[in-house]
């Protein structure tokens, strides 16, 4: 009798680790680990690697991958750790990712990316001077297919030879590098209940925008989104268009 309750407990946490190490959460911060070992090999002479830094401004919180610090700027990173085949466009809401041709959206990680270059702003509003160098970088097995971006959109191995090749231009002191670690040391927020608090905020929106979605309502405007013919097929468009940008696969 012992035995077989013993065998029914151990089957039950193995599938209950199962599901954990395959949470989306526990996805991403695989992704996190794999870039930030590969930013370790920067020159640390030359670059100061801050990972995984959150931030609050407006009582808003922005959860930061990684912030590389230089005499160049900030490198401000967004790790994907995907599979299947990845396509894209800088200015759509959504990307989609092709797994065995199943077909999924993500929230565009180049506006995720700028989003938080706009908060570190905020905080950083005292170095007028600072260029910020936005990088989204996949970390898994993905192929990028149609990536069409102005920014560096990346594979890991092609992270430090990134960095390295937008190094050109400076435009901090190295006292003003320490202040600035300074500054997002100090800010960044390590309470382990207001980052879960973040993660559930973050997890709400995305439930609260699908929504929206669904009842063929623009989240960015409240216009009404209509079915359009574009390059690569029928697409939802906002109604308020040029006012509204506002895309999502149809």
């Amino acid at each position: 009798m012992w035995l077989i309750l013993i065998i029914l407990t151990l089957a039950i946490l193995i599938e209950i680790f199962k599901y954990w190490i395959r949470s989306p959460t526990q996805i991403g911060k695989r992704g996190e680990f794999k870039a930030a070992t590969t930013l370790n090999a920067l020159n640390n002479d030359k670059y100061c690697v801050l990972n995984d830094i959150m931030v609050e401004t407006g009582r808003k919180t922005y959860q930061i991958d990684h912030i590389v610090v230089s005499v160049f700027g900030l490198f401000v990173i967004e790790t994907k750790n995907y599979s299947g085949w990845i396509f894209g466009n800088e200015k759509s809401e959504y990307w989609t990712q092709v797994n065995y041709k199943i077909k999924s959206r993500f929230r565009n990680p180049i506006k995720q990316n700028w989003s938080h270059i706009y908060a570190l702003k905020t905080i950083l509003n005292e170095f007028p001077d600072i260029i910020y160098h936005p990088i989204v970088v996949f970390t898994g097995n993905a192929e990028l297919k149609e990536i069409t971006s102005t920014l560096p959109v990346i594979y890991q191995e092609q992270l430090n030879e990134t960095i390295v090749y937008n190094s050109q231009i400076l435009c901090l002191t190295e006292k003003h590098m320490n202040e600035i670690i300074f500054r997002l040391d100090s800010k960044n927020i390590t309470n382990k209940k207001q980052r879960e608090a973040h993660i559930y905020q973050t997890q709400m929106n995305i439930s609260e925008r699908t929504s929206i979605e669904r009842s063929q309502v623009c989240p960015k405007c409240g216009g009404n989104l209509k079915i359009r013919d574009g390059k690569y097929g029928k697409f939802y468009g906002c109604s308020n268009y040029p006012k509204c940008h506002y895309t999502r696969p149809y």
